[in-house]
C-alpha cells in the first residue's frame, strides 16, 4: 500500500484545514475562515475530475486517521510554448502543508513527488512554485533551483 495518494471530494474539509495550517505559517492568516464554506464546493469539484488541470496528492496523518498529515496540490497551466518548452505546459505548486504532527517523516516528499510525476506524465515543460526559507532544502534536493525571473502581482 502506497503512503500517498491522489485526493478524492471526501478529503476537501482535510484539504481545507492543511491548506489553513500552510496559510498560518506563512503569516497569511486572518481572524475568519469563512472561506473554507465557500471554497469547499469548488474544492470538492476539482477533486473529482481525474482528467483535469487540478491534483492534490495526500498522505494520511499517522496517528489520527481520517486525519491527514500531508497536503500537496498543483495545477497545470498553458502559456505559450518557447524554446525547451514548445508545448507551453507548466506546472504550479501553490499549496505544500503537513500537519504539526506529522513533520519531518518525509511525507510533503513523498507527495511532492508524485505531484511531479502527474506533471511529467502530461508533458509540463517545468515546475514553480514559491518556496519559503524552511522549505527550500526540500525543493533544491528535488531539482528546484532559484529562479531570477521578476515576479510582479495585482489583487483584483
Amino acid at each position: 500500500m502506497s503512503l500517498v495518494r491522489r485526493a478524492v471530494p471526501e478529503d476537501a474539509e482535510e484539504v481545507l484545514r492543511l491548506r489553513q495550517v500552510m496559510l498560518d505559517a506563512m503569516g497569511r492568516t486572518s481572524a475568519s475562515t469563512d472561506w473554507h464554506a465557500q471554497s469547499l464546493p469548488v474544492l470538492r469539484t476539482r477533486l473529482a475530475d481525474p482528467e483535469g488541470d487540478f491534483a492534490a496528492f495526500v498522505a494520511e496523518h499517522p496517528e489520527r486517521p481520517p486525519a491527514l498529515g500531508a497536503l500537496v496540490a498543483g495545477t497545470l497551466e498553458y502559456r505559450i510554448g518557447r524554446d525547451g518548452n514548445p508545448h507551453g505546459l507548466v506546472g504550479y505548486v501553490f499549496s505544500v502543508a503537513t500537519d504539526p504532527g506529522a513533520r519531518r517523516r518525509g511525507y510533503a516528499r513523498a507527495c511532492m513527488e508524485e505531484l511531479l510525476q502527474w506533471f511529467r506524465e502530461r508533458g509540463a515543460g517545468h515546475v514553480m512554485l514559491t518556496a519559503s526559507a524552511d522549505a527550500e532544502p526540500l525543493y533544491a534536493s528535488l531539482g528546484f533551483t532559484r529562479d531570477s525571473d521578476p515576479s510582479m502581482r495585482l489583487y483584483l
